[in-house]
């Protein structure tokens, strides 16, 4: 495909590509840039061409999607199992039987193999197996942060952190000065001066 025609990216092949790069959590500049063009032909070609804003929606939806599970997830916590395994020396006969059964496979995949390729089938295949040692389900506790942050934008009315107050009645302040004139003022104000 060539790179920079916009005739080439509204084909279903580009429009593919162009929802696949924005699904794998590429930038629109990362995206742009794939496609060979400048970050601002990506966005002119955005409002001329629907079919590209439509890719470019469709595959972000996915990974905001993906994105609100994990923070759902992580807000009201979970369970997992964790394994551990560890590396066992195989028995002769079952070391055996895994090569030959290695080197069957190789041949129905490769009709037409040749000796030395078989014999790299044979040198590939480990004296050592993974068994199973421990299997353990483990609590992951629920993560207030995340929840406060769902919150915050589910219900925005209730969990928002500034509240207002509306207020009713007067206000009664005493004013001590109420009621003198203006000449009693600067009597006032002139003997305070003088103290």
């Amino acid at each position: 495909m060539a790179k920079g025609k916009y005739l080439d990216w509204i084909t279903k092949e580009g429009l593919l590509k162009i929802e696949g790069w924005a699904r794998d959590g590429l930038t629109d500049e990362q995206i742009a840039k794939n496609m060979g063009i400048k970050r601002q032909t990506l966005y002119d070609w955005k409002k001329k061409y629907p079919d590209i804003s439509d890719a470019l929606k469709k595959g972000k939806e996915v990974v905001d999607r993906e994105v609100e599970n994990a923070l759902l997830k992580r807000a009201l916590g979970y369970e997992f199992t964790e394994k551990k395994y560890e590396s066992v020396l195989m028995s002769e006969e079952e070391f055996y039987a895994r090569r030959a059964a290695a080197v069957n496979r190789y041949k129905l995949e490769n009709p037409e193999s040749t000796a030395e390729e078989l014999k790299v089938v044979e040198l590939g295949v480990s004296r050592y197996k993974s068994v199973l040692v421990e299997e353990k389900t483990k609590e992951i506790a629920p993560d207030v942060t995340a929840q406060i942050f769902w919150l915050k934008n589910r219900k925005p009315d209730v969990w928002r952190d500034k509240k207002e107050t509306e207020l009713s009645g007067g206000l009664n302040v005493s004013n001590p000065y109420e009621g003198l004139t203006t000449e009693e003022l600067r009597k006032l104000a002139r003997s305070e001066k003088h103290e």
